[in-house]
């Protein structure tokens, strides 16, 4: 039985920008448009008696900023909020703290100039409105297929597949795959390893205007020294790297460590950096050593990748369905057989302790 559409409230001052926004979503046939208001007051008076399944928030407008109105939501009635602001108004440590207030999810603001553009836009607003619909829910929406919009690449087209696992496997080494929700996920996780573990790699879906903030705030907050990917830079124990916002992060081999790779292909699973083409990467380069993770995201991206790094002996885990915000790509790693179990994300940083300690004792 199909669901009822995703009610969408548009809360942004520019005519132009609501206009962009009505007309995609009418475009959906998941969705509808529920209200489109110029400023928070207006948005109050809308929401009086009914409330809709998703906002689309600007964070710069008149009488109230976005920012106060997310705080206010959040702690009053809790809807799930998407953040689509200017990043020449909005630098990158307020959409952080969007996050922090409880934002499912914050996006450039788009400025589409080409027919592609706005094809890329479409799929990716769709896709984050879907996600927002099925978080912070008692009863959750049904996962809703994505729409298979344009060409979808596998890692092929950035690394191809051996035919054989390598012969030799690397140091130990931790990726680990997130999206929607998955900020939040990943501060939870890193602030509680210690600094002794073996280098961790990251691909985070966000634009790459935040990602540098990320990994910033990432490191705050974490005993680990965590830090954006940049093309050659080495990574070792105690050490996280988090892909940029536009580029697949791979890694080559660099002693008893690793280098950074940076590649700027086609989007891979939907998506640059692709958690497929990490996952790719550390099947070839780390082998059976490895520990593959995939938390909480809409989608599949991820999935196959970890299923090759299964394949060559490493351990996978996903990300439990009851703590995942949206529960997309760990559920298509479960499905799939690429996760050998599913753990809630309380449990994930013992999970990864665990490891580390069996590799030690195996002289890894």
């Amino acid at each position: 039985m199909q669901s009822d559409p995703i009610k969408v409230m548009i809360v942004d001052d520019s005519p132009s920008v609501r206009r962009m926004f009505a007309s995609l979503i009418a475009d959906e046939a998941d969705m509808e448009l529920f209200a489109q208001a110029e400023d928070p007051f207006v948005a109050v008076e809308q929401m009086r008696s009914v409330l809709p399944d998703v906002i689309l928030l600007d964070l710069h407008m008149p009488r109230m900023d976005g920012l106060t109105f997310l705080r206010k939501i959040m702690s009053q009635r809790p809807i799930p909020v998407v953040v689509i602001s200017s990043l020449a108004q909005e630098g990158s440590e307020t959409m952080m703290k969007a996050l922090e207030y409880g934002a499912v999810e914050v996006l450039e603001k788009p400025r589409p100039r080409t027919p592609d553009e706005r094809q890329e836009m479409v799929i990716r607003i769709s896709d984050v409105i879907r996600a927002a619909a099925q978080s912070r829910r008692t009863k959750r929406r049904p996962a809703t297929p994505i729409k298979p919009v344009g060409e979808r690449h596998t890692a092929d087209i950035i690394l191809p597949k051996l035919s054989h696992p390598p012969r030799v496997a690397g140091p130990p080494l931790i990726a680990i795959g997130a999206s929607t929700g998955g900020t939040e996920a990943l501060k939870a996780v890193l602030e509680t390893l210690p600094p002794t573990l073996p280098p961790i790699a990251i691909v985070q879906h966000m634009p790459r205007a935040f990602t540098a903030a990320f990994a910033e705030r990432l490191d705050r907050y974490s005993a680990l020294e965590v830090f954006e990917a940049s093309e050659g830079r080495t990574l070792g124990r105690g050490q996280a790297v988090l892909a940029q916002g536009d580029r697949h992060l791979l890694l080559g081999r660099h002693g008893t460590g690793y280098r950074v790779q940076l590649n700027n292909g086609p989007a891979v699973a939907r998506h640059r950096p692709s958690v497929d083409v990490l996952f790719r990467s550390v099947s070839q380069v780390v082998g059976g050593s490895a520990l593959g993770i995939i938390l909480t995201g809409m989608g599949d991206d991820g999935a196959a990748g970890m299923a090759e790094m299964r394949a060559g002996g490493a351990r996978t885990l996903a990300q439990d369905e009851a703590s995942c915000a949206v529960y997309g790509m760990p559920r298509a790693a479960m499905e799939t057989g690429a996760a050998e179990k599913a753990v809630p994300l309380s449990q994930v940083a013992e999970q990864i302790i665990r490891w580390a300690a069996a590799q030690e004792r195996a002289g890894v």
